[in-house]
């Protein structure tokens, strides 16, 4: 199905300020944090299709993250493999291992599937700090090369600030395809009922499925990314906290947004930066504001934002009527 109006105008908006941005910066390390979040939302896009249109929940996307990145770094690092290749090669082997696992945990529903992909990410952080040889253990995997597109190495922050809001900017458009196609219907339905989108003809497993695999997708080019940018990888970022962290991107962005997803990313990616400077009450702050988030903006940022422009428009409106 062709993009919306709409769709096009907000991508091309985002586009614009997306290049405009680097430049407006004083500093350089504004630029590296837009790089982390711009990973963070490239899951969290995903993650948002399965919680918030399919009604999924799953805490095992911080170790499709982590397959992402130690498939790839470990072929490029050990290996020898071309980058282009390596990082092909991690997200397809990741796309698989999610329809692997699929198959059986996707029967389940509600606690019980957050339960099995917890296991599941559990059980890839016992691989990853384990398997020392390989993955270098605890201390983590070093020495992989930085990102080589088309023979072009990406070795400045803003090269590689382009290239990482370019593949956002992709998984955003498609995901905003998908919404508006006959698959975003189905997603929607599923999340209304399974039952009832069963029984007016939509295949659930399939559905499901597909959509579990599309995140996991999402997130190993996100772990592709990360690899090869910081040239290094290492357990304990890919771990059960970080999943829950996505999940908190995805509530508080807005379930059912791609446009919220983005904006929770971005946003719980750049607060801690800014609260570092409180020190001692920087996780007190940090977890207030979380909370004040949810108590007002229960439908998200989002939601909040959309809240606002028809408050605004409204006043606007009766404002030129009275004139």
């Amino acid at each position: 199905m062709a993009p919306t109006r709409k769709n096009l105008l907000g991508l091309g908006a985002w586009t614009l300020l997306m290049a405009l941005t680097p430049h407006l910066l004083t500093n350089d390390y504004y630029v590296s944090t837009l790089i982390i979040g711009f990973f963070n939302a490239i899951i969290v896009v995903g993650l948002n299709m399965l919680m918030g249109y399919a009604g999924q929940i799953s805490l095992g996307h911080g170790a499709f993250y982590g397959l992402g990145a130690y498939v790839s770094g470990i072929l490029a690092a050990t290996y020898g493999v071309p980058v282009e290749a390596a990082g092909l090669i991690a997200i397809i082997a990741t796309g698989l291992i999610a329809w692997g696992i699929g198959i059986p945990t996707l029967k389940l529903s509600g606690h019980y599937l957050a339960m099995a992909t917890l296991g599941f990410g559990v059980i890839v952080s016992i691989v990853f700090n384990e398997a020392v040889e390989t993955t270098g253990g605890p201390s983590g995997l070093t020495g992989i090369p930085r990102l080589t597109l088309f023979g072009i190495t990406m070795e400045s922050d803003l090269s590689y600030y382009y290239v990482t809001g370019l593949a956002l900017t992709l998984v955003m458009a498609l995901s905003l395809n998908l919404i508006q196609s006959r698959l975003g219907r189905a997603l929607r339905a599923l999340h209304t009922s399974e039952r009832a989108a069963e029984a007016v003809g939509v295949d659930i497993a399939r559905y499901k499925l597909f959509v579990f695999v599309l995140s996991a997708v999402f997130a190993a080019l996100a772990g592709v990314l990360y690899a090869h940018y910081l040239g290094f990888a290492a357990p304990s970022s890919f771990g059960f906290h970080f999943s829950v962290t996505l999940l908190v991107m995805v509530v508080l962005g807005g379930m059912a947004s791609v446009w919220g997803a983005v904006a929770g990313a971005l946003f719980l990616t750049a607060l801690p930066e800014f609260l570092r400077a409180f020190e001692n009450i920087e996780t007190v702050l940090f977890g207030g504001i979380l909370i004040l988030g949810m108590m007002f903006l229960p439908s998200g940022l989002a939601g909040g934002t959309a809240k606002l422009t028809r408050a605004l428009l409204g006043r606007f409106r009766v404002g030129a009527r009275r004139v």
